[in-house]
């Protein structure tokens, strides 16, 4: 079957995610790991006695051979997609096929093969988190002394630094890498256990043999690379697809953080963050002028759709009744490679932005120009208390000149503040207007921030 444009294709398939990633999802890489499981359980039989030498030794020399288009036409008949592969790799090997998937049921393959491709996955996403962690990294350290205005409930609040605003979004990406990497190395596979997970298939083989079905489960789970969850139905725990969507959506959930104040701080009322633009790229079809932070948006987008995914993995592990049901197959081909294809497309996309986010120096001096005397009226209203003035009357004369003050900034007027106060004879009475002034003037007002973001630095660089 060919496809091309002129027929429905994901924009997973061809617009979002890497070769890489769409590799692993592939159907020939999934076709690949079906015999590769395939060949490991033929090995461990091997060494139990159960088929010979030269039986493994023809499956493992057809072992990458597949053929789709075969496949596609045997499971037109018999509707069924794991027979019509083994039903290839065994016309390709005329001594080792007649001893392919025994004692096996199908989800002994497919569980293990997902499995191995979850694993894959996972360290893929984990080499881009890396990667992003590091660019991070270098524009904190770069960053960490540069001063800004600080915002809560998106009104002015106190100064920050950029570097710190940074390592909030890195600090939580560093919990998103704690998290894959926990994934990635325990990952497990259903192992082999036959038809309702109690392996009374593989128990009536080794009769005699002086295997057990664990001893067998165990090679051949060696020989993949692979634990075995303990005990299963007919399928592996589908609790671990979740765990690992569940992983995803909090990675997503860190990205949107990022973009969406990415947004909010290129909007031209505060203007002092950007996304790289390309001295070709269009804005707007309609508005020349635009620069859209178009990336950032993406970013919000893709996370949104990635976010509610774990929901249809939870339902498929708070379902699986008994020993099994089919209704999580159909959903599980569309969730699990697009759930690692958004994520992978996601951190791309955050890498290069993050690479060429820039920085307006010249906003950000305006803005504290603008917002951050307001900020100085409560270390001053303590140290007028300080110097003997009743607090409450101090307050209310501070309060009515930040009416006055804010009015003004609203205007597009300078912050009259600090001259307003530094002459009122109210507050001169107790602090004279040049120790006034230098209340006020708090642009170095941010604690240790740059410490703490540079020691989150020290943090990302020994994660290894």
């Amino acid at each position: 079957m060919m496809f091309d444009h002129e027929t429905y294709l994901s924009p997973l398939t061809w617009r979002y995610g890497s070769a890489e990633m769409r590799r692993i999802w592939s159907e020939a890489h999934r076709r690949r790991l079906l015999r590769r499981v395939w060949v490991a359980l033929a090995r461990a039989q091997s060494e139990a006695g159960l088929v010979t030498p030269e039986q493994v030794a023809d499956l493992e020399v057809h072992q990458d051979e597949v053929d789709i288009p075969r496949a596609e036409r045997l499971e037109a008949e018999l509707r069924h997609d794991l027979m019509a592969e083994l039903r290839v790799f065994a016309e390709q090997c005329p001594v080792g096929g007649p001893i392919l998937h025994l004692g096996a049921t199908s989800q002994d393959i497919l569980d293990n093969a997902d499995a191995l491709r979850l694993r894959e996955g996972l360290a893929l996403l984990r080499q881009r988190l890396s990667d992003l962690l590091d660019r991070l990294a270098e524009r904190i350290e770069e960053t960490a002394d540069w001063v800004c205005m600080g915002y809560t409930h998106l009104q002015p609040a106190e100064p920050t630094t950029v570097g710190y605003r940074l390592a909030q979004f890195a600090q939580d990406l560093l919990a998103d890498w704690e998290a894959i990497s926990r994934l990635a190395e325990g990952v497990r596979g259903k192992g082999f256990k036959g038809a309702v997970g109690t392996s009374a298939s593989y128990a009536h083989l080794l009769a005699g043999s002086g295997w057990t079905p664990a001893h067998l489960e165990r090679r051949a789970m060696e020989m993949l690379g692979l634990q075995a969850y303990p005990v299963a139905t007919q399928v592996a725990p589908r609790r671990q697809d979740w765990e690992v969507l569940v992983a995803l959506a909090g990675l997503a959930q860190s990205l949107h953080r990022f973009a969406f104040d990415l947004r909010l701080l290129q909007s031209p009322a505060i203007g002092e963050w950007s996304e790289p633009f390309a001295a070709t790229q269009v804005g707007s079809s309609a508005m020349p002028f635009k620069r859209n932070p178009v990336n950032a948006e993406n970013l919000c987008s893709l996370a949104r759709l990635l976010a509610a995914l774990p929901g249809v993995a939870w339902e498929n592990a708070a379902s699986s009744l008994l020993e099994r049901t089919l209704d999580d197959s159909a959903n599980r081909r569309l969730i699990l490679p697009e759930s690692f294809l958004i994520a992978d497309e996601m951190l791309l996309r955050a890498t290069r932005l993050v690479r060429g986010l820039q920085f307006d120096r010249a906003a950000m001096a305006r803005n504290l120009a603008a917002y951050a005397p307001f900020a100085a009226t409560e270390p001053l209203l303590m140290a007028l208390v300080r110097a003997g003035a009743d607090r409450q009357e101090m307050h209310e004369v501070i309060r009515q000149h930040s009416m006055v003050a804010w009015e003004a900034v609203r205007e597009g007027q300078p912050n009259p503040l600090t001259e307003r106060l530094s002459s009122d004879p109210r507050l001169t009475t107790y602090l004279p207007a040049e120790r006034i002034r230098a209340q006020m003037d708090i642009v170095g007002y941010v604690g240790d921030a740059p410490q703490r973001a540079r020691l989150l630095v020290e943090q990302i660089r020994c994660r290894r």
